[in-house]
């Protein structure tokens, strides 16, 4: 085993011996520039300031013997000999990712409740999207149009893009989704996108308050943060109407750490038991204060924007601690004056 130290960071993480360097940077949740992780498209080519490596199998167009000789290598292919300090930079927000125009391939669909549709999307073999748990793509639609969707899945997990789509009645897109799109049907799509990203320069506990598919940015962010293994407190709330709703109730109920499930119109059949209510209500409740907090909050409107309000001014959460990710449809974009 080799430690690998960053520069001009300072960051350090450990690779196995014949681990590539990239293959451990993303392991351990610290994501270099990368594309193709074949040596073939020069992404994550960077200098070797101290060290040796073993610089593997790649393309001699992408990495020639001069850029060799100058210290550089593919680190996707390169295996370190000995312990390294490499110059590379460290992607730690949103404005340092390249947003990309990408056809992708419906590879799965999985109905996970009647109103609710997981896609699992295929990038093309030569393509990888580099993006931070939490942010969205867009599908760009014939006429012109897009349409926003978060991705479900951490960055360690993206051989495949997962979306929830909730079946909005009358919508272009999502009924077509629901009602004519069919398993290897190609769509394009453009990303990521978003500053929906977990902040992990802070060390305080973090409240997740999800509405609905709210819950797939909020999935995404967990299970990068369990990845990582970040020890931060970490608590979710997730509301519905019904418990129909909290479609991957059973994965919220396995994470290590407190799930609340929040149900607001419960029918007599379903037999519910849980909490009701309104699912930020619920919080106020267990934190009247969250002043030494983050929050994340996902989903409709009308929940995020109430979230924000009653946190702040009833619970003390610092303005600058509540980061969101609103869920609009073309219904609400077009009432925008």
């Amino acid at each position: 085993m080799h430690t690998v130290t960053l520069q001009p960071s300072g960051l350090q993480f450990q690779v196995e011996d014949g681990e590539a360097v990239l293959a451990a940077a993303l392991r351990q949740g610290f994501i270099l520039p990368y594309g193709c992780k074949n040596g073939a498209c020069g992404s994550c080519k960077g200098k070797i300031l101290s060290g040796s490596v073993d610089y593997g199998v790649y393309q001699q167009k992408v990495l020639t013997d001069d850029e060799k000789a100058q210290g550089k290598a593919l680190f996707c292919q390169a295996k370190p000999l000995s312990d390294l300090v490499l110059e590379a930079r460290t992607i730690g927000a949103a404005k340092d990712i390249q947003i990309k125009k990408l056809p992708c391939r419906v590879q799965k669909m999985e109905r996970m409740t009647d109103d609710v549709m997981a896609l699992h999307l295929k990038l093309p073999a030569n393509e990888k999207l580099v993006f931070l748990a939490g942010q969205y793509i867009e599908f760009l639609l014939k006429d012109g149009a897009r349409r926003s969707f978060s991705m479900a899945n951490a960055p360690h997990d993206a051989e495949l893009i997962q979306l929830h789509v909730r079946h909005v009645a009358g919508g272009q897109f999502t009924d077509h989704v629901f009602n004519k799109m069919k398993e290897r049907d190609i769509l394009r799509c453009e990303g990521p996108m978003g500053t929906f990203f977990l902040r992990e320069e802070s060390e305080k506990p973090i409240v997740f308050v999800a509405s609905g598919t709210g819950f797939a940015p909020i999935k995404a962010v967990i299970e990068y943060a369990l990845h990582k293994g970040i020890k931060r407190p970490m608590t979710l709330y997730w509301g519905g109407r019904r418990p129909k709703d909290l479609y991957m109730n059973d994965l919220a109920t396995s994470w290590p750490f407190r799930y609340v499930p929040v149900i607001s119109e419960a029918l007599p059949e379903d037999s519910w038991t849980g909490r009701t209510g309104f699912v930020h209500r619920a919080v106020m409740q267990d934190f009247p204060d969250l002043s030494g907090c983050q929050v994340y909050a996902c989903g409709v409107p009308i929940m995020v924007d109430s979230a924000k309000r009653d946190f702040i001014a009833q619970c003390g959460l610092p303005e600058e601690e509540f980061y969101a990710d609103i869920f609009t449809t073309q219904a609400d974009a077009a009432a925008t004056p």
